[in-house]
């Protein structure tokens, strides 16, 4: 199955582009990446170079693989990091070219605003743009608990809020959404959850919070990338959270004991296929 994934693309490390791309390449997938950034590392660094494309260059990449003729063939769409609002205009129109050559092509919105403790950390204007025009044509959207709060105006402390915002959040349009780190009241010391939720149901899985400082960047763009992967291969939304969690797990158990900020994503790659440790997953709706 084809995907084309635009994000935003590091030359060292692996978030956006290069934290998507491999682990759908190794599920199985052709992916056409479209970078709207390309950077020498992630900018939780604090000093980086290169340079954020304008929307044109995104569109004109876009153009060009819709020149193949092979549009038809794509079976998902997968945005993340954007870099500018304006950039946002040429992923929706990259959807729209999509879908008017399969209809049935599912879009895949990460929607990147911020996290806990950090709060907003893009552009002004991305989260506008992805609260008013991005979510309501997405089919899927994977935000953490940061950003399901900022996109329905909810606040978050228990399961009755995450399920509620959830639904909140599918009534603008997408049928799927992944909470991709829930911290929630009473959850045990040293845990973290994720929570799917679709009108047939929603589901909880809980893993072990690993003690990694600083925080891997790049986690929730292959979150969003293997949930997408599940979902393509006929999985519930149920079956593909576990999948998602083991894996992920694995990657991070991995990147530990490596004693390093960057995802193990090619070390680990088995993690990805086949997870040496897998949790349970309860309904919980």
């Amino acid at each position: 199955m084809a995907i084309l994934s635009i994000q935003s693309h590091v030359a060292y490390g692996y978030v956006g582009n290069r934290s998507a791309t491999f682990p759908l390449q190794r599920l199985g997938h052709e992916v056409w990446s479209v970078n709207t950034v390309q950077f020498s590392n992630h900018t939780g660094y604090g000093r980086w170079r290169g340079q954020v494309f304008e929307p044109s260059h995104v569109a004109e990449v876009v153009n060009g693989i819709a020149d193949r003729g092979v549009l038809a063939e794509c079976q998902a769409v997968l945005s993340g990091y954007m870099g500018d609002a304006a950039t946002g205009s040429a992923i929706l129109d990259a959807v729209a070219q999509v879908r008017a050559a399969n209809p049935r092509a599912l879009y895949c919105c990460d929607p990147v605003i911020g996290d806990v403790g950090r709060g907003i950390f893009v552009r002004p204007g991305i989260p506008e743009f992805l609260r008013e025009r991005a979510v309501p044509i997405a089919d899927i959207i994977t935000p953490n608990q940061f950003e399901l709060e900022f996109l329905t105006g909810r606040t978050v402390h228990t399961l009755a809020d995450a399920l509620e915002a959830a639904a909140a959040l599918r009534q603008k349009g997408p049928r799927v959404v992944l909470v991709t780190s829930l911290l929630r009241e009473g959850t045990a010391p040293g845990t973290i959850e994720m929570m799917a939720a679709t009108d047939a149901g929603a589901w909880l899985v809980l893993t072990p919070q690993l003690p990694l400082e600083p925080p891997p960047n790049g986690a929730g763009d292959a979150v969003a990338a293997l949930f997408l992967s599940h979902l393509l291969r006929g999985r519930d939304a149920g079956e593909a959270l576990g999948e998602t969690a083991a894996s992920i797990f694995g990657i991070f158990s991995a990147t530990q004991a490596a004693g390093t900020r960057e995802l193990q994503l090619v070390a680990a790659q088995e993690e990805l296929v086949n997870p040496s440790r897998r949790f349970a997953v309860e309904r919980v709706a």
